[in-house]
């Protein structure tokens, strides 16, 4: 199916396909649907509410939200107005927040009395916000109700207050490199690369997406709620991850998309139950946000019986910027060719383009590349040059064009002058039978400049020792790269959104060499 994104807003989106698909299931939430027509209507009443608060084009909508219907709806709401929703962690501390907030400076933010510590946390950072709108059945002083507002506030026209390159969304990075960055993704960004993604992995209003992907997360915001919002699927939403739980829905919902992260799949590739999941009717599963050992690729597709296709993208490119096609050749261990109307370069230090197979960082161009890092000019003009975004991330592309991701270009190590790339070391590594996850990094040591040094997590009930991984290593990759130690650890620090923190693992190997 075409969809032509020219000229289009969010709100008109939706608006499209209430018109389109009315009755049909948009959303579903425990016991809880809603239509087409309904989302529709509860978010221009909602949009009603937010103005009359004051909320204006331009305005920032912080959202604290799990997932939940009222995270949709006040997204879609906030930007019917011409606003900028900021969507927040919400397993982030009340001081980390209060960073997000002192950036974006929101007019107003939408939470839940649902969330544990809510109160503590509005308590915290009130003072930075000048309307708070609180769901649930636990009013909060000098807070504005959410259900009041979509029951009875005015209609907002959908085509009235936005432009396509208006700012819908400025999504803060994780951080993994320090201070978070907002990056703003305009309605064209989001709605491009949704359109793009819908094509290549061919999904249609026949589709029942499964989201227990965290919908702050970029990924999940484009994949499960904007993609099958467009296409008129319908998504059941789920608030945490399971892997019972999310099984047993998949299979008594009849769910056919499901998106999530590599350590979701090794989850519910481990679970031990003789309870049988009939999945036939799940088409594809799509995973993201960090690599995926092609063990678990492998293993899951195996077990479940069900295709597996490993993307690519940083929040920066909407987030999508490639993925294994539905119909057509999947390779384990890449993410796939770039999606329709995407570009992706490979360029060494000096910006110069490497021949077919040779690594180096990842450009990508296209209408999903964002409008810059929210007041911060000198960090949008290293990061986008000449229309290119500069990614960071090591990679290289095959005689097909798939893509290859390596780590981050300041996880590279230099081992006597000699480039290792942690992606290939940790490919080893995961061959070994008895290693769930493996982590390298780069230490200070010797002469030679930096070290190897790999951090291990077994497989329940599995043994093996330093020496035999090292001696793996050793058959299957060139000298400097073997790693020179080997760390077992009962789980890798992860961010967030699933993303292994290699800056915690460089202090945890700082912190033992510098013990007396």
């Amino acid at each position: 199916m075409e969809h032509t994104m020219e000229n289009t807003t969010l709100g008109a989106m939706l608006a499209r396909s209430a018109e389109r698909w009315g009755s049909k299931c948009a959303l579903q939430f425990g016991p809880t649907q809603l239509s087409y027509e309904e989302l529709d209507r509860s978010v221009a009443r909602l949009a009603g509410g937010l103005a009359g608060l004051g909320v204006e084009a331009g305005d920032r909508v912080a959202l604290l939200l799990p997932n939940c219907p009222q995270f949709p709806l006040s997204y879609l709401a906030a930007v019917r107005l011409g606003a900028t929703v900021v969507p927040i962690n919400v397993l982030l501390t009340a001081r980390e927040m209060q960073h997000i907030l002192t950036d974006s400076r929101p007019r107003a933010l939408i939470t839940t009395s649902a969330l544990p510590g809510i109160a503590e946390h509005l308590a915290a950072l009130g003072s930075a916000i000048d309307h708070i709108v609180l769901s649930g059945n636990s009013p909060v002083d000098g807070t504005h109700s959410f259900e009041a507002m979509v029951q009875t506030a005015e209609h907002i026209d959908p085509a009235s207050r936005a432009e396509p390159d208006d700012v819908a969304a400025i999504v803060y990075t994780s951080g993994t490199t320090g201070v978070p960055k907002g990056a703003m993704l305009s309605h064209h960004n989001l709605l491009c690369n949704s359109a793009a993604c819908a094509e290549m992995i061919q999904v249609s209003e026949q589709d029942h997406f499964l989201c227990v992907l965290p919908l702050f997360h970029s990924f999940a915001a484009t994949v499960c709620m904007i993609l099958p919002l467009l296409i008129g699927a319908t998504t059941t939403l789920m608030p945490r991850f399971a892997a019972m739980d999310v099984l047993r829905t998949m299979a008594r919902e009849g769910i056919t998309v499901f998106a999530g992260v590599p350590a979701m799949y090794a989850v519910m590739l481990g679970v031990r139950s003789q309870e049988q999941f009939d999945l036939s009717h799940v088409r594809m599963c799509v995973s993201g946000g960090a690599p995926l050992p092609v063990a678990v690729l492998e293993g899951f597709t195996k077990r479940y019986a069900v295709t597996l296709l490993e993307g690519y993208g940083p929040t920066e490119a909407s987030p999508v910027v490639s993925v294994n096609p539905y119909d057509g050749v999947q390779k384990p261990g890449s993410v796939g060719l770039p999606l329709p109307g995407v570009a992706v370069n490979i360029v060494d230090d000096d910006g110069a383009e490497l021949p077919t197979g040779e690594v180096g960082e990842i450009l990508v161009r296209g209408d999903n590349v964002m409008q810059g890092y929210y007041q911060r000019p000198d960090d949008t003009a290293e990061t986008v040059r000449d229309g290119w975004l500069y990614t960071g991330d090591m990679g290289r592309l095959d005689e097909d064009g798939y893509l290859y991701i390596l780590g981050r270009k300041k996880d590279l190590i230099i081992v006597g002058g000699m480039n290792v790339y942690p992606g290939e070391v940790e490919a080893v590594l995961l061959e070994h039978p008895a290693v769930a996850e493996a982590a390298v990094v780069g230490a200070s040591g010797s002469l030679r400049g930096e070290e190897v040094v790999a951090f291990v997590v077994l497989q329940e009930g599995c043994t093996a020792t330093g020496q035999q991984l090292i001696e793996l290593c050793g058959s299957a990759l060139a000298k400097f790269k073997v790693p020179r130690h080997i760390a077992f650890v009962d789980q890798l620090p992860r961010s967030g959104t699933g993303k292994v923190l290699k800056s915690e693992l460089r202090s945890m190997v700082a912190q033992r060499r510098a013990r007396p």
